[in-house]
């Protein structure tokens, strides 16, 4: 490449150092409004999270020998956490990265109503809360105002000095530049206190950027080494996740391995009893009654055509052959087809990602169920099955499977009933169920939607 004159272009010259600081001295002046957002009220806020954290908290030390008063530390602590939370939320103005808070854990069970309560007092957070509250953030706060209030006053001040001291006495100074030189004419040292002023006020105002920087950072990064979520946080709640999703798998497949047993012992099974009785009577009858014979061998065939044909029923609950042949759309088409409801389908998005044949299997499973139960239970006169593909940048890409009835409505997680085992099945999947409000059909929401949602690609 050249230039316009004839000149090779450097190709490997690197950018301007002092354009590229310009630039980033241009951002900072773009997260000033949002700087002094944060920092000029936070000094009240300061004060009233540490009277009323302290208040509470005293109080209830001091009743704690009744036992009312944990109950009443309780809700110093919950306080202490409001106040943590309003001050995570306000530096998001500042323009740096969002906090992202970790688990308000603690090692007291929550099973009783008591333990709820309480959990709090053994949450190690829980106390970096107040100890925030009451002696981080008024030490932190108070300093990062001052400078705050100096730096915007300075700045402003000293700016516009020049405009309005001529009024403050009447034409007379008594500014820094007639401290140093009192032998000067009032006008002249006027004239240098303006000077000196401007000066100070563009030096307050060039660096103000750069001092509101380095306070929200401050702030920023006490908020984030007490109240972020750490590396290993982040580590257990996924290995909990992973666990719990084996879990809910090993519970799922065990359920369905029950039921195929009890399936098998009731249908096929006892059918294969009968026509061994059937073939033994046959035999029996062979030499001396052959047309009794010829009719028990009959009845026989029967019973092992209607064998066969419940154990390819069965099978299907194990793979079914066009789920196996022609995948995931074409199966559940097909299931809406076979479906009593009237079922319309929008499984386009569903080919443009890639899915293991085992999760293909459970997302059929699911909307089987869930179809099974709209032709049961909705009193239903259309359906719907429909997917679609989300993409978030934290959570990566989702596909969603959502089926919709006009029905009665009234769906809902009950311990015991169908839709426990299929939040199982998909919990297993890595993915989970969930209800979701009242479709619209014609313009009205009723009936029943639900939806079930997993990671993909």
């Amino acid at each position: 490449m050249t230039t316009a004159i004839g000149r090779p272009l450097d190709a490997s010259a690197k950018p301007d150092p002092s354009s590229r600081g310009a630039w980033r001295y241009g951002r900072l002046w773009r997260d000033v409004p949002g700087s002094l957002l944060f920092l000029l009220p936070n000094l009240p806020i300061v004060i009233a999270g540490c009277v009323i954290a302290v208040t509470i908290l005293s109080l209830g030390f001091g009743l704690a020998i009744l036992g009312v008063g944990l109950v009443i530390v309780v809700g110093g602590l919950w306080v202490s956490r409001a106040f943590v939370e309003l001050e995570v939320a306000r530096l998001r103005t500042t323009g740096l990265p969002p906090i992202r808070g970790g688990a308000w854990r603690s090692s007291i069970g929550t099973e009783t109503t008591l333990g709820a309560v309480l959990a709090p007092l053994a949450g190690p957070r829980w106390w970096l809360a107040a100890l925030h509250a009451v002696v981080v953030n008024p030490i932190v706060g108070s300093v990062t105002w001052g400078l705050t209030i100096t730096w915007t006053v300075g700045a402003v001040a000293g700016t516009t000095y020049w405009i309005w001291a001529d009024r403050l006495s009447a034409g007379s100074s008594s500014g820094f530049a007639e401290l140093l030189a009192p032998t000067l004419d009032p006008s002249d040292a006027l004239l240098a206190d303006k000077l000196w002023n401007l000066a100070l006020g563009v030096v307050f105002l060039v660096t103000l950027p750069l001092v509101l920087r380095v306070l929200v950072l401050l702030h920023h990064s006490i908020a984030s080494g007490l109240f972020g979520a750490r590396p290993q946080e982040e580590l257990r709640a996924e290995l909990l996740a992973e666990r719990r999703a084996r879990g809910a798998a090993v519970s799922a497949e065990a359920g369905a391995v029950r039921r195929l047993e009890r399936d098998i012992h009731d249908g096929p099974q006892q059918r294969l009893v009968r026509l061994q009785m059937d073939l033994a009577a046959a035999e029996r009858r062979l030499d001396t009654d052959p047309a009794s014979a010829r009719s028990l061998l009959g009845e026989a065939r029967a019973q092992a055509a209607e064998t066969l044909d419940e154990l390819r029923a069965l099978s299907k609950g194990l793979m079914p052959p066009l789920l196996q042949d022609r995948g995931l759309v074409a199966a559940l088409d097909d299931l809406a087809a076979r479906c009593p409801v009237p079922t319309r389908t929008e499984l386009a998005v569903v080919s443009s990602v890639t899915l293991p044949r085992e999760t293909e299997r459970g997302l059929y499973f699911v909307v089987a169920e869930l179809l099974t139960n709209v032709s049961k239970h909705a009193d239903a006169r259309r359906a719907s099955v429909e997917a679609h593909v989300t993409v978030d940048q934290q959570l990566g890409s989702r596909l969603t499977l959502r089926v919709t009835d006009d029905g009665r409505g009234g769906a809902h997680l009950e311990p015991g009933h169908g839709l426990e085992g299929l939040t199982e099945r998909a919990q297993g999947l890595g993915g989970k169920l969930v209800i979701e409000p009242a479709p619209v059909w014609d313009g009205v929401a009723h009936g029943s939607a639900v939806s079930i949602s997993l990671p993909v690609g």
